[in-house]
């Protein structure tokens, strides 16, 4: 999980002498990741709120660009280690307690049918997919349109095993020979809710630029970092996601590199992408260890989610939403 050097524009990391004696973390870096300023603060300290195991993961914030990430990061083991002990046995049920399949389901197709107004492409890859559930609804809308999967995790071969994809591919887009087996491949390239995970989110950017073609499209969403209700909730905002979450980035931030890379941006959405799931998150991070706790708040996540329904039409159209969204255009060649 080495960092790759981004653009003139960044600095390569500053060596500490303090290196961190958990196998799991990497030496605390003295700069950002993003622009290379050393101004940088803490913005969140918090223990592993799914399971409350040892340990202490922080994020800092750069005062100069706004980039938020988990420093010190986790090594490639950390993060190998968290998403497996993560995924196979936590996520979906913790996520179905917040989001039932049907709410999500419905979010995919409400997507789909938004990026419907792109011309019909050949191929398309979900970078992140997961269990491929966003290729799943969009074949509604894309009748025509091959989608392959990448993700780091087992899950996209399952996914392909009950053909919701035709091609998996496992690892980041960054992983040693994943670009160029892919290069040009694509018309449609996205990642939802990917990049918060990836070890160089600037490395993934440029990597998928590389394997669409030109004149392809680019479809990202992340969480934002600017939302109010990360202020507001602090450590238990959902999206802040520690362990497993290595970047927040700010939207100039990703305008910025898109353009800086030729792109030209059609779409940037901040009100769609929302999902209603702040306050209700936050209960289900606090409860999440204990069975008891689980019991005794079920009637509080019930109230926090019928608020974070009921308000989401309007908070979608503040600074209270919780994603944004950006689809931007490859140059053509």
């Amino acid at each position: 999980m080495s960092t790759s050097p981004a653009t003139a524009r960044t600095s390569p990391r500053k060596k500490n002498p303090q290196r961190s004696r958990d196998p799991f973390l990497e030496p605390r870096r003295a700069d950002c990741p993003w622009c290379g300023s050393a101004r940088l603060r803490p913005r969140v300290r918090a223990g592993d709120p799914l399971r409350h195991r040892p340990g202490r993961f922080v994020l800092d914030q750069c005062r100069d660009c706004g980039h938020v990430f988990q420093n010190p990061r986790l090594t490639a083991e950390g993060v190998a280690f968290y998403h497996r002990d993560f995924y196979e046995r936590h996520l979906e049920e913790f996520a179905g307690r917040l989001t039932p399949a049907d709410d999500v389901q419905r979010r995919h197709r409400a997507t789909a049918r938004k990026l419907s107004a792109l011309a019909e492409p050949e191929s398309w890859l979900d970078v992140g997919t997961g269990h491929a559930r966003f290729p799943e609804a969009a074949k509604e809308f894309f009748p025509y349109t091959s989608f392959d999967g990448l993700d780091w995790t087992a899950r996209v071969q399952q996914a392909q095993l009950e053909e919701r994809v035709e091609e998996a591919h496992r690892g980041y887009l960054t992983t040693p020979g994943t670009t160029a087996r892919l290069r040009g491949r694509y018309d449609v390239v996205s990642m939802f809710r990917h990049l918060e995970h990836t070890p160089d989110p600037r490395a993934e950017l440029r990597a998928a630029l590389t394997v669409l073609r030109p004149g392809g499209h680019l479809v990202i969403e992340v969480a934002d970092p600017h939302c109010g209700f990360a202020a507001l909730l602090g450590r238990w905002w959902l999206p802040y996601g520690q362990p497993r979450h290595l970047h927040l980035l700010p939207l100039a931030n990703l305008h910025a590199e898109l353009e800086a890379q030729g792109c030209r941006i059609l779409v940037t959405d901040r009100s769609a992408p929302h999902i209603p799931y702040d306050l209700s998150g936050a209960i289900a991070l606090f409860s999440a260890p204990h069975a008891v706790l689980r019991f005794t708040t079920a009637p509080l996540l019930a109230a926090a989610a019928a608020i974070d329904y009921l308000l989401a039409p309007l908070l979608r159209h503040t600074h209270f939403s919780n994603t944004y969204r950006i689809v931007a255009r490859k140059p053509p060649r």
